[in-house]
C-alpha cells in the first residue's frame, strides 16, 4: 500500500517523503484548521505547527486509523490549543447538575444562510463552539470528543445541548431584529 510505505519512509527521516506527505494533505488540513480559526494567518501558522508536530511523533502512528484521521486529531487538538493561549478566558458552569435530553432536530428557519450559521458559531462561548465544531463540522461522536477535549462524555453531550441552544438564540435574535 503506498500510504502506508510513506509512513514508513516518513518514520526514517525521509524529508522527500515528508514533503509528498505534507503536499498530499497540506490543503485538507487546512480546512480543518480554519473552521477553529478563522483567519488565515494564524491557520497557516498552526497548519505548520501541527505537521511538524505529526512528523516529530509519527512513529506513535500504528496504523489503527487512518494517516488522515490521526493527523486531522492533532489538527484540531493544535488548533485548540493555539485558540487556549490565545484567549485566555473561562465560563464557569456546572455541567453535572443539568440532565440531558437528546435533541436531534438541527433545523434552522429557511432564511438562514452557511455564512450566518458559522458567524453565530464564532460569537458563543468557546467550550461550547469546540463541541459544535468537533460534532457537526468534523463528524466526530461524543467518546471521540470526550477524548479530544479531554472532558466526560456527559459533558460533550451537555456543551452540545447548550451550544445549539446558544446557536439558536443568536439565529433567531438576528432574523426578527432583536440582534445586532
Amino acid at each position: 500500500m503506498f500510504q502506508i510505505d510513506l509512513v514508513e519512509r516518513c518514520k526514517a527521516q525521509d524529508r522527500k517523503a515528508q514533503l509528498k506527505l505534507y503536499n498530499q494533505y497540506c490543503e485538507g488540513m487546512f480546512c480543518v484548521v480554519m473552521r477553529f480559526l478563522n483567519n488565515r494567518d494564524d491557520a497557516e501558522d498552526v497548519l505548520q505547527e501541527a505537521f511538524i508536530k505529526a512528523f516529530q511523533k509519527i512513529h506513535q502512528f500504528k496504523g489503527d486509523v487512518s494517516f488522515g484521521a490521526w493527523l486531522k486529531r492533532i489538527m484540531i487538538n493544535t488548533s485548540i490549543d493555539y485558540l487556549k493561549t490565545k484567549k485566555e478566558r473561562h465560563l464557569e458552569i456546572k455541567e453535572n447538575s443539568m440532565r440531558i435530553v437528546e435533541d436531534e432536530d438541527w433545523s434552522v428557519d429557511r432564511g438562514v444562510s452557511l455564512p450566518e450559521v458559522k458567524e453565530a458559531m464564532r460569537r458563543i462561548p468557546e467550550k461550547y463552539q469546540y463541541v459544535l465544531q468537533l460534532f457537526l463540522l468534523e463528524g466526530y461522536d461524543h467518546s471521540e470528543i470526550a477524548e479530544i477535549l479531554g472532558i466526560s462524555q456527559t459533558a460533550s453531550r451537555t456543551r452540545l445541548l447548550r451550544g445549539k441552544g446558544y446557536l439558536r438564540v443568536l439565529l433567531k435574535e438576528k432574523h426578527h431584529g432583536t440582534g445586532s
